[in-house]
């Protein structure tokens, strides 16, 4: 019975971690970016977008495609750091739990 209300107690002060982390993301941003820095795209470890900056230079009408691949490209590396700040803050909350590898949360 010690180890069941020992097991629940821990499942209790998991969950409460796992609502702080996931608060916590709602605050951390990461910033992609393409074509050297022309296109940058802010979004939270959550994968909302906060904005995107463009370069004046890039918008001319007859290079619309250039600027679409451009943002596509930015997003994209947003969304990598994102994963990347999001695999972080799992792996810490994770760390100490002994879960087994390959447990993914992703």
């Amino acid at each position: 019975m010690a180890d069941f209300l020992g097991m629940m107690k821990q499942a209790a002060q998991f969950q409460s971690k796992m609502k702080a982390m996931q608060d916590e993301l709602d605050h951390i941003e990461v910033e992609g970016t393409s074509g050297g820095g022309l296109v940058t795209v802010r979004m939270t470890a959550k994968m909302d977008v906060k904005g995107i900056s463009i370069d004046p230079s890039l918008i001319k009408p007859d290079e619309r495609e250039i600027l679409e691949d451009l943002v596509v490209t930015a997003l994209g590396d947003a969304r990598r750091k994102a994963e990347v700040a999001m695999q972080e803050k799992m792996q810490t909350l994770t760390g100490g739990l002994g879960l087994p590898p390959g447990l993914g949360f992703s």
